[in-house]
């Protein structure tokens, strides 16, 4: 099962409905209403498709309301915890910690190990630097995000 089949699972245990849709507008990669999903079917790879599931899934546990207009600042604020619990499901601080065991070098092969678009693993990052600051430890390791991703593992000298 392909981690869009396990969010598609997700949401038919959560008894939420997904629909891949066209939408007229290419601006508009998904929606989330009343416990009903529509993301664009347009989208042109699966782990495309499953960046923006595991968004509108984060709007369903996180945010209540209408929040279309992005001019209020209420609104921007649960659209950034959507996003937020999106990145956590499709990436993670362990995601990133097990893409760096597996030897990924950059960005692009974090992604591709991960299987998320490379410009959700960079939204995520820059989320984690606003969140963690210039890095965080984990476990064993010390996650840096400036200047760049770097992953340090921290072993205890007795």
């Amino acid at each position: 099962m392909n981690d869009l089949e396990k969010l598609e699972q997700k949401a038919y245990e959560e008894k939420i409905i997904v629909d891949y849709i066209d939408f007229k507008s290419k601006k508009i990669q998904g929606l989330y209403c009343d416990g009903s999903i529509a993301v664009n079917s347009a989208l042109q790879t699966t782990a495309s498709k499953a960046d923006v599931l595991a968004e509108e899934l984060g709007h369903h546990f996180t945010t209540s309301g209408n929040i279309i207009n992005p001019k209020i600042v209420v609104n921007q604020k649960q659209e950034r915890t959507a996003r937020l619990w999106g990145f956590n499901a499709r990436i993670g601080l362990n995601g990133i910690i097990n893409a760096f065991k597996a030897h990924c070098e950059n960005v692009h092969d974090v992604s591709e190990y991960l299987n998320v678009s490379e410009a959700t693993l960079k939204e995520a990052l820059e989320y984690y630097r606003q969140i963690y600051g210039t890095g965080t430890m984990v476990d064993n390791y010390f996650l840096q995000f400036e200047p760049r991703l770097q992953v340090h593992t921290l072993i205890a000298i007795e």
